[in-house]
């Protein structure tokens, strides 16, 4: 029974909570975030102080990386050797940290990610300015604990007697917080501390004006003040890194892009990787080479273009899909009075500025105890000289070293210190010269003790100290600024060009929704037949395009997409596209009405669209340019059951003709519609009765002098001239187009502005399909019912008239007559 009371019964998630509670406060404290005081995290604090004590310094011959890890274990970081050796390695390079605090002999790795060699092929020291945040640490300056076995003391921080926080940052992740400082400048860093301690009230637009922003150490440019003064203000803020890049000319008209710096923290060898998948993927058009010259003499990473290369273009898309440009986020977490805080630049200066008073004071109180201890020895000293004969009278008549200190101190009033002294001075110590030397010594300590007890009383003559320190730390270690600030963020433009290899390809869309496109190649060789598609389906479109150019595709739903041809499948003409579905979804009733080619979306073009329930919309092209391709967008805005029957490209002065299915026309002028936006819903193009619709819209020049042709659901075609009708206005009824007749009156299916050269497709319910040639048909008035071209008692009624696609070059400049 005895034995079972040892173990308490707990709930698991209470134990795990408090135990994972334990373990967060352990890895915020004391592994992954950095000290606001002397920016360091406590291994690198434990290594610096090791080598310190090792008398590991910058002055004397470098040491086994190995003895120093050991060392660091064994006193007072009991973890892995790797993660010691990782810190260590680290703080000694040079393109992560912008002052290093570690030299190192051999490999320590390379800014392509390579890992350093072992420890114990490499020899490490403390650089000469690590020296400087250990300055003084003898002094007391700092407080000690016990480490982890009670052996020995260490440090809680570093004297520091520069601010290392922010001159060579700190990245790390704990438990619910992360921390991302990055380097800065040491003399504008100096700087801005100065400014801070003479004018406490100095805010972050002033500061600024002398710490302009992070100083990385792999150089580069910073674009974006307005989120390095947000990061300053709050402790967070975005910025944007980019490295050195330029454009050099090279022989043969070629020019290739030079890159000498890379931002910071990118690992070189995968953004080289990354350029030159880029390259083989062809996701860039004028990339010949990618080749790492990186040599000793400096970083150099050379992009060889190809002739005619828009090298700007080039420069861009690298800029806006590698690693050349990176976004780089502000976290200015740090342990502040022993708690993660989220820091403004006013507040990590001031932190450091009171450290500093701190450890200033504590030195002063060290050397001040020093002083008056010896003051007080020398004082003896002087007076034991004055009446040495006595002096040595009454040692030489004691019995040994403790009589004699006791018989001085009965006899002559001298303290126990001072009998100390007196009895274990050496006797060349006696002669006149030491005398004088005594003297000049203890004047020398009234001035110090006298300096010091001002300096104690005084705040003011204490920041001048501190002041004085710092400015000459900036004369020993300043160097120029690496990195470029500029004020504002680039928007970087890729042109279409730069990324699609330009090239002429035939592109195909059928009724049914299969788009493609087939490269000429693969046209010819079949010579324009066995082109694939399903047997009720029907080709809509079928344009010879450059792979630069856009497809705009609207469905009868009012939807539209927006598909650049480069995107397009590349499939062969005898086998069958790729259905829409797959690219962008659609809804199950939706199929296209129209494809439009676009090159240019140009402010003079207008897209006129008609609408089953009478209405007509004219909006220009350039607002269907889109960035999304995903998705398909809104054309129209339709009311209620309303569907989309045609859509038209026009420059704004052509003739608009509508009908509908109880077969009256409208004519009238394009400029009657005035221009809407793209969400608009439209007027009203044609007065409809009950149970009446719109059958076509059709939009065309009427100095061609077209020919108009009807079909009718009873297998009826008929032609007619254009001026059969007047031009009226909009939002009419229009007038007759066919003989009313008393039982089976004909009905529209579709009607259609025709040339010479077209043929139109009749098909009917059975899907049995007829071509029939418009011109073969003479031209009839307003009052007949055409020609019966299909027998729809055996056929089924007429449900669908096209006119039969060729073979498009939209964008070829017409001939000039001559």
């Amino acid at each position: 029974m005895a034995e079972a009371e040892k173990f308490l019964d707990l709930p698991f998630e209470e134990v795990l909570g408090d135990r994972f509670g334990r373990y967060s406060k352990y890895i915020i404290q004391e592994r992954a975030l950095p000290d606001t005081r002397d920016g360091l995290k406590p291994v690198q604090r434990r290594i610096l102080y090791a080598m310190h004590q090792e008398r590991n310094t910058f002055d004397k011959p470098y040491r086994k990386s190995a003895k120093t890890v050991g060392t660091v274990i064994g006193n007072y970081h009991p973890h892995g050797d790797t993660s010691v050796y990782d810190a260590m390695v680290r703080l000694s390079q040079t393109w992560k940290v912008r002052n290093p605090l570690v030299e190192m002999h051999g490999n320590n790795g390379s800014v392509d990610g390579d890992p350093p060699a072992a420890m114990r092929y490499t020899e490490a020291r403390l650089s000469s300015i690590s020296s400087e945040l250990l300055r003084d640490i003898e002094k007391e300056t700092v407080e000690f604990i016990p480490n982890f076995d009670d052996t020995i003391e260490e440090p809680t921080v570093l004297p520091a007697k520069f601010p290392n926080l922010l001159v060579n940052g700190s990245t790390g992740i704990s438990a619910g917080y992360a921390t991302e400082i990055p380097p800065h400048n040491l003399g504008e860093v100096i700087d801005a501390v100065i400014m801070r301690i003479d004018k406490p009230s100095a805010g972050v637009p002033e500061l600024m004006t002398k710490l302009s922003g992070p100083d990385f150490p792999t150089g580069g440019t910073i674009q974006g003040i307005d989120g390095i003064r947000k990061a300053y203000e709050t402790g967070k803020g975005k910025i944007v890194v980019r490295g050195r890049a330029e454009i050099q000319k090279v022989r043969g008209g070629r020019e290739q892009i030079i890159i000498d710096e890379i931002p910071y923290e990118v690992n070189k060898a995968s953004m080289v990787k990354r350029m030159d998948e880029l390259r083989i993927d062809r996701k860039v058009e004028g990339i010949a080479e990618v080749r790492d010259e990186t040599d000793r003499t400096g970083l150099r990473v050379v992009v060889e273009l190809k002739k005619d290369a828009n090298s700007e273009g080039v420069l861009n898309y690298l800029f806006k899909h590698t690693d050349l440009q990176i976004s780089y986020n502000f976290n200015m977490v740090a342990i502040h009075d022993r708690t993660p805080t989220l820091l403004s630049l006013p507040m990590i200066l001031d932190a450091y500025i009171a450290h500093q008073r701190n450890v200033v004071t504590r030195q002063a109180e060290y050397d001040l105890r020093k002083a008056k201890k010896r003051a007080h020895i020398v004082e003896g000293l002087i007076k034991a000289i004055s009446i040495l004969d006595e002096v040595i009278a009454t040692i030489r008549a004691s019995k040994d070293k403790q009589d004699a200190k006791q018989q001085l101190i009965a006899k002559y009033d001298f303290t126990e210190v001072q009998s100390e002294a007196i009895v274990t001075l050496q006797l060349y110590r006696l002669t006149n010269t030491d005398i004088t030397l005594l003297q000049k010594e203890a004047e020398e300590l009234r001035k110090q003790i006298e300096y010091l007890e001002k300096l104690l009383n005084n705040q003011h003559e204490l920041m001048k100290v501190i002041k004085a320190d710092l400015r000459s730390m900036k004369k020993k270690y300043n160097d120029p600024r690496l990195t470029q600030i500029e004020e504002q963020v680039e928007e970087l433009k890729v042109d279409l060009e730069v990324t699609v290899a330009s090239e002429d390809v035939l592109v195909s869309v059928t009724k049914d929704g299969y788009i493609k496109r087939t490269s000429l190649r693969s046209y010819a060789a079949s010579n324009g037949e066995d082109f694939a598609m399903k047997e009720e389906d029907h080709i809509l479109r079928l344009f010879e395009m450059n792979t630069t150019d856009t497809i705009l595709l609207f469905t009868n739903l009012g939807k539209y997409l927006y598909l650049p041809v480069h995107k397009l499948p590349d499939i062969r003409w005898k086998d069958l596209g790729q259905h829409i579905a797959n690219i962008v979804q659609l809804e199950k009733e939706e199929y296209f009405v129209e494809a439009i080619p676009v090159r240019a979306f140009k402010e003079d073009r207008f897209l006129v669209f008609f609408t089953k329930n009478g209405m007509v919309k004219k909006s220009e092209l350039s607002l269907y340019q889109a960035q999304r391709h995903s998705k398909s967008l809104v054309a129209i805005n339709l009311k209620g059951d309303d569907e989309v029957v045609d859509v038209h490209m026009t420059d704004g002065s052509q003739s608009i003709f509508v009908a509908s299915n109880k077969a009256y026309g409208l004519w009238f002028h394009e400029e009657e519609i005035n221009p809407v936006g793209q969400r608009a819903a439209g007027v009203k193009a044609m007065n409809l009765k009950d149970d009446d619709i719109l059958v076509s819209g059709q939009a065309f020049d009427e100095a061609d002098d077209p020919s108009l042709i009807i079909t009718t659901h009873r297998g009826a075609v008929k032609r007619m001239r254009l001026k059969e009708f007047d031009r009226t206005s909009r939002a009419k009824r229009g007038v007759i187009m066919l003989r009313e007749l008393k039982s089976n009156p004909h009905r529209l299916v579709d009607l259609h502005v025709v040339k010479n050269t077209d043929n139109v497709m009749i098909k009917s319910v059975n899907q049995e399909t007829l071509a029939v040639h418009p011109m073969d048909f003479k031209a009839n008035d307003r009052y007949s019912n055409g020609s019966y071209v299909m027998d729809t008692e055996q056929s089924g009624g007429v449900v669908e008239a096209w006119i039969k696609p060729e073979y498009e070059k939209p964008f070829e400049e017409p001939e000039q007559e001559i």
